[in-house]
């Protein structure tokens, strides 16, 4: 039999092994969704911790239940790993490794690259290769696809390789990995086959599409829909603020329109891996054809500016209503994760906020039930370590709610002596005072 057909024959009755590299907040659902459906799953990670946590059946991520964690590590399904040296045990290897922005706002793929030289160092006929981390159109033929085959295997003939762009919503328990319906696409008809093979063996549905171009093209369109529409309701806010306009208001009577509209909601910035840092993927991308990405750099520009134009309405309050300066503030932040309902901090707002308004002299703390600790982050490690404090508003001079929390308890916060609400959280529960401003 050849490669392609022995891996088909292993894929159709789940003797596949499969490997998961990155058991991050992509990697890990993954893992368990392959090991729910009959796979033995191999996580790998180069964070000794999480080998750690997965062997004790802890789950890190609010997204995997701790149970079915624990009881797929117990029955063998699942288990991790930080040898690289075990991947060629594996006929499925899929990586979902980070893919951030350079501080000049380039691609970083070094974590792709890397994990690429790791794989080609002990890849084998036979396996299937699949590239789920956000990228360019074009990196999994020229970046990735070169680099395996620095070996001598040839793509195609020997291994397989395919792209299916992750689609994970941390905190919205509508759907999950298994539910969400994955594009795939393999380079070559044989790669398809088995990229649609194994994820159908693993998700509800799946979308095949002609290349890796077009299915990593796919993943940037989604993001980029969704940051150019914040960046307009951003805008909106500050114009209809102007104008002494409730943008709240004029999106919940806007949304009841059953055609023609989708709301987005303003805030005090973006967060997340994706949204801030997937557009900008296909702006450097576009360079290399001499295309001007306006439409996207604007509203990146939109967006970008948002924490700014937050600390600026908080000072104006402080000023107008308290007479105190911000430099002699003291700033409780609620909400240090870039959602609501998660623990996620990938690139939140909240850290740009508490760093601007640092700078300018305030006195900073913050609170958040889901996160009792600010993690080392790249952009901002000076807060690794700072604890959510108390919910006591009345020890601050001013409360800025940059994540709207369900578990917060926003009734206490009517005690403060100034209120500046980013979400509208306070009007969303009927909470209204002289003491509330909305920015």
């Amino acid at each position: 039999m050849s490669s392609f057909e022995t891996l088909s024959a292993k894929l159709a009755d789940r003797s596949a092994r499969v490997g998961v590299i990155g058991l991050g907040y992509v990697g890990l659902p993954l893992a368990v969704a392959c090991a729910r459906q009959g796979f033995t799953t191999l996580g790998f990670d180069i964070d000794p911790s999480k080998e750690a946590h997965i062997r004790a059946g802890r789950s890190y991520i609010d997204a995997v239940s701790g149970d079915e964690l624990a009881g797929l590590v117990t029955s063998k399904r699942l288990s991790a790993t930080t040898a690289y040296d075990r991947l060629g045990e594996c006929d499925v290897v899929v990586i979902c490794v980070p893919t951030p922005l350079s501080r000049h706002r380039d691609p970083d793929l070094s974590f792709i690259e890397t994990t690429g030289r790791e794989i080609a160092a002990r890849l084998r006929p036979g396996q299937l290769v699949a590239l789920e981390s956000t990228t360019y159109p074009g990196t999994t033929r020229e970046v990735l696809k070169p680099i395996l085959e620095a070996g001598g295997l040839i793509c195609g003939e020997d291994f397989f390789l395919g792209f299916s762009p992750e689609r994970e919503d941390p905190g919205n328990a509508a759907f999950e990995t298994a539910t969400i319906p994955k594009v795939v696409a393999g380079d070559g008809p044989q790669a398809s086959a088995l990229m649609q093979a194994f994820y159908g063996a693993v998700v509800k549905q799946v979308v095949p599409v002609s290349s890796p171009d077009v299915a990593e093209a796919v993943k940037i369109t989604e993001n980029v829909f969704r940051a150019v529409n914040i960046a307009l309701v951003n805008e909106l806010k500050l114009i209809y603020g102007a104008m002494g306009i409730d943008v709240w208001e004029v999106i919940e009577a806007a949304k009841t329109k059953p055609f023609g509209y989708m709301p987005f909601y303003p805030g005090p910035g973006l967060g997340g891996h994706c949204i801030p840092i997937d557009p900008f993927y296909l702006t450097w991308r576009s360079r290399e054809f001499e295309i001007s990405t306006r439409f996207i750099e604007l509203a990146g520009e939109i967006n970008t500016f948002m924490p700014h134009h937050v600390v600026e309405v908080l000072a104006r309050a402080l000023d107008e209503r308290l007479k105190l300066a911000l430099s002699a503030a003291k700033i409780l932040v609620v909400g240090l994760a870039y959602k609501k309902n998660v623990a996620d901090v990938r690139e939140s707002p909240s850290f740009k906020l508490m760093a601007l308004l640092e700078a300018r002299g305030a006195s900073i703390a913050f609170h958040d039930p889901h996160v009792p600790q600010a993690p080392n982050t790249r952009e901002h490690p000076e807060y690794a370590g700072q604890a959510s404090v108390a919910l006591d508003p009345a020890a601050y001079d001013a409360v800025l709610i940059a994540t709207d929390h369900d578990a917060v308890d926003y009734g206490a916060l009517t005690s403060a002596r100034l209120v500046v609400d980013t979400r509208n959280a306070m009007a969303a529960r009927g909470i209204f005072g002289p003491n509330v401003v909305k920015a």
